[in-house]
């Protein structure tokens, strides 16, 4: 008897064993795959970053669950938890059998980074549209309820120079890039930032009440631009867009300054056209 428990064991381990590696005769269409995998590279790596994308998206799931969801055989999917469990991106609770990520990606993420120069990034694409447009550019970085200048690329078209120097500060409340990261916080966080700022008015332009400003935004978020009307600076017109960083939150903005003798209604409608095309790749580059 006990020999007869221990050869079907040893068959159902055997079977376990060769439905898993796509050795068996019910798998043999398995290991057919198996060795289109080995013949492209490209696919096998294909497929481990499904798993983890899929894994990232739905959480834990067990063998039989994702690969379903992945649409491949169990055996597949089998090696290639397997290999994310060996490398530390994966693991498998005991108790339930389900697999999930590791903090692994995460650590990896924060040494990216770490490393990652968000004005190397962005300065090939500033230049881009100083090309484009002829007019001085602007990048600058939430700080609080202030814009930092961090990168500027002058115009080498025009000899009238904006003063604007890197380091400096400029309030979000009477700013191109200001309006455009302040439209992408709620209303309680712009009245919370408005309370908090200094208001007052530093041309005849300046919007200086909430409601006027909140209704501004509106208009930002339409259009998916701002404007400085002299608002901030008397003669100086500025156009600007907003970029979330790689976590969705308002951190970053750019902007095309002219004085109002270059950038008139007309000259904002085709700079707005740059405007949002420049949105749109600096936003790819750094999320």
């Amino acid at each position: 008897m006990n020999t007869e428990q221990n050869n079907k064991e040893s068959t159902g381990k055997q079977v376990e064993k060769e439905i898993l590696n796509g050795t068996g005769t019910a798998a043999g269409e398995d290991t057919r795959e198996e060795i289109r995998e080995e013949k492209n590279p490209i696919q096998v790596a294909d497929r481990l970053f499904l798993t983890m994308e899929t894994l990232a998206q739905r959480g834990p799931m067990g063998l039989i669950e994702l690969s379903n969801q992945m649409e491949l055989h169990k055996s597949t999917v089998h090696r290639l938890l397997n290999s994310l469990i060996y490398m530390g991106y994966a693991r498998q609770d005991l108790e339930t059998g389900k697999y999930s990520l590791t903090f692994k990606l995460l650590e990896l993420s924060n040494q990216l980074l770490a490393h990652v120069d968000v004005i190397e990034i962005v300065r090939p694409y500033l230049k881009k549209l100083m090309r484009q447009t002829g007019e001085t550019v602007h990048f600058v970085q939430k700080d609080g309820n202030y814009a930092v200048y961090i990168d500027k690329v002058e115009s080498d078209q025009n000899s009238v120079r904006m003063v604007s120097k890197v380091g400096s500060r400029i309030p979000l409340y009477c700013s191109g890039v200001g309006k455009t990261m302040a439209a992408q916080m709620t209303e309680e966080e712009v009245r919370k930032m408005w309370a908090k700022s200094s208001i007052h008015a530093l041309t005849p332009h300046t919007i200086v009440d909430c409601d006027e400003y909140l209704k501004t935004l509106e208009e930002v978020r339409e259009k998916g631009y701002a404007l400085d009307n002299e608002e901030n600076e008397l003669g100086v017109r500025c156009i600007a867009a907003g970029v979330t960083d790689y976590k969705g939150r308002p951190k970053y903005a750019f902007s095309i300054s002219a004085p109002v003798s270059r950038m008139d209604d007309q000259r904002v409608e085709e700079l707005a056209y740059y405007v949002l095309k420049m949105k749109e790749e600096i936003a790819r580059a750094i999320q």
